[in-house]
Parts: structure tokens; sequence; C-alpha cells
């Protein structure tokens, strides 16, 4: 079984990033949820990313507000897809510094990125990739999908009787 990796520089990012785990859950997918602060526990960081691909994890979804070096750092260090997921922060430029330090990674170091808070397509992104290997999982996406269809085209509907 699958298993993703969701970190993040501190708890304050937790209200974001919990709908990446909410996403992930309800495909099944087992998730792992810690805070690894580039800053702060710069060893915790080297021993995550060197690491993560050993204890089954698959794709790691990291996010970040302000300078944002954790997803790039754990790209650096990590042999697994890492998605990033820029934070507005209370210390950050409208999320603007946050987006630009993950989107701009040198060549050879990619890090795929979502919007600002954009965890819960981060926890899709993450399950296609998944996905890709695992029909199950695959299966649960198409599910997704259709939900999503029939909720625009009941929309559409009700737009329509008004």
């Amino acid at each position: 079984m699958s298993k993703v990796g969701i970190i993040m520089g501190s708890t304050s990012d937790l209200p974001v990033m919990q709908e990446a785990v909410d996403i992930l859950q309800g495909f099944d997918i087992e998730v792992e949820v810690d805070i690894v602060s580039a800053h702060r526990t710069p060893e915790k960081l080297f021993d995550y990313g060197k690491n993560a691909h050993t204890r089954g994890i698959s794709v790691i979804i990291a996010g970040a507000g302000g300078a944002a070096h954790l997803p790039g750092m754990i790209a650096s260090l990590s042999p697994l897809p890492v998605i990033g997921v820029p934070v507005k922060s209370r210390n950050s430029i409208d999320g603007w510094d946050s987006v630009l330090s993950i989107l701009q990674m040198p060549g050879g170091v990619p890090v795929a990125t979502v919007a600002l808070d954009g965890a819960k397509n981060a926890g899709i992104l993450a399950a296609q990739i998944i996905g890709a290997a695992d029909k199950c999982v695959q299966d649960k996406v198409l599910v997704y999908k259709e939900g999503l269809k029939e909720k625009v085209i009941k929309g559409a509907e009700e737009v329509k009787k008004k």
C-alpha cells in the first residue's frame, strides 16, 4: 500500500495542509503527517528527505510559507516526487514569496507546485501519481472526478430553473 508523506514548516500551516490529509484519506491512501522545518530543524529535514522512501512513502507533499525552502530542500534529498504547497503565512508577502520560492526550482530538482494554499489539489495530484501504478486508487480518482462533473451539471440545471 502506498503512503503519502505530508510535511509542513510549522503547526500554523496545518489548517491549509489538512485539506491534503482529508482528500487522501477519502481515497483510502495512508498519510504520515509531520512538522519538518527547513530552518529550525535542518537535521530532521535531512533525515526525512533521505529516508522517506525507505518507510513506504511514495509521494511527499511539502507545505511552507514565507521563504518556503522546505519543498525544494526535500526534493534535493529525496528520490520521490515532491509536491509543493505555498502557504500564505502571516510573514509572507501576500504569499508570492512562497509561490516563487517553490515554483522557481533549478534544473534537476523538480517540485510540482500547486496554487497558493492549494493543499487539496496537492492531495489529488499525489493520488493521481499513485494511481498511475495502482488501479484501485486510479478507480477512486475516476469516481471523484465523475462526482465533480455531476456537481457542475447539477449546478447548471439549478441555474437554468431560476
